[in-house]
């Protein structure tokens, strides 16, 4: 009986450390697998960055990237971003070109002609979205126009989790919706089930943004030149054509005397509208002459 039980037990232990030997050799597999994905990665990648091309088992990113740098030329750089973005498969969502005037100043040429100088800075703020695994051949062509780099930053947020959650949300609604399905019809089911459907669209708009944002990276871009430029402008001499009309005698004058005619007239209608202001001051007047008059009068009288 002794025997048997001993035979027993080192079968058992002997089974044992078979199966923790195959164990381990699983463990080590998949680390190695890990290892293996990472070195790939590693040599697989753009001279430009890792992370724009990093790809890790089981895991899901959503990339972005930022990017500030000056260029010889931001009008000619601009149309070659864009040509690069729309070649990888993405698009433009912006581009904001503009040119910063510092000074204008105008010199003239001669009696007809004059010249416009402005001192400019040209810069733009850009937009982009590219097919993810096309984001580091992106940051490849846009690093070939710089002159040179302010920043650079290129993130890639983990997104496993989220996405799983929006998968058993999923689950939840649909589950929620079969459950009021089996209610009795009455208000309560309506509010209710239009309440799950509504929660359903969000949750359907926000796997769809997911899945996009996972398909496409957003690159924001700023760029501008590193020295002001000039430009020339020919334009036609102002002040020549300012002194030629400036003063016209013939002209002045019969407008003048237009304007004293209409001014007569003016005065005048003024008069007659205050008509009863200018008969009370004249009774006035008369009233007071007259009492002035009787008193001398009587001053007469009295000598």
């Amino acid at each position: 009986m002794k025997t048997t039980y001993r035979t027993l037990s080192l079968s058992a232990l002997l089974l044992l450390g078979i199966y923790s030997c195959k164990k381990g050799e699983v463990a080590s597999t998949e680390l190695q697998s890990y290892g293996i994905t990472d070195s790939t990665v590693a040599i697989a990648s753009d001279s430009i960055s890792s992370v724009a091309g990093m790809k890790v088992k089981d895991k899901q990113f959503v990339k972005t990237a930022d990017v500030n740098m000056e260029v010889q030329d931001v009008y000619n750089t601009t149309i070659s971003i864009e040509k690069s973005v729309q070649e990888l498969g993405g698009f433009v969502v912006k581009s904001n070109l503009h040119s910063n005037v510092t000074s204008e100043d105008t010199y003239n040429t001669s009696n007809e002609h004059a010249m416009l100088i402005k001192k400019y800075q040209t810069e733009n703020t850009m937009q982009v979205r590219v097919p993810t695994e096309k984001l580091a051949d992106l940051l490849t062509l846009i690093n070939n126009n710089k002159l040179f780099l302010n920043s650079r930053s290129i993130t890639a947020e983990d997104v496993t989790a989220n996405i799983k959650y929006s998968e058993l949300e999923g689950k939840r609604t649909q589950k929620t919706s079969e459950n009021i399905a089996q209610l009795k019809t009455n208000k309560d089911k309506v509010a209710l089930d239009d309440s799950n459907m509504s929660e359903g669209n969000l949750q359907k708009l926000s796997t769809m943004n997911m899945a996009d944002d996972l398909k496409y990276s957003t690159v924001d871009i700023y760029i501008k030149e590193p020295k002001f430029r000039i430009a020339e402008i020919a334009i036609t001499n102002t002040n020549t054509i300012d002194n030629k009309y400036k003063y016209n005698f013939i002209y002045d004058a019969k407008d003048g005397f237009v304007y004293g005619f209409y001014l007569i007239q003016r005065i005048i209608v003024g008069l007659i509208t205050i008509w009863p202001l200018v008969l009370i001051a004249l009774a006035l007047i008369y009233f007071l002459r007259k009492r002035k008059m009787t008193k001398s009068e009587q001053s007469n009288l009295k000598e």
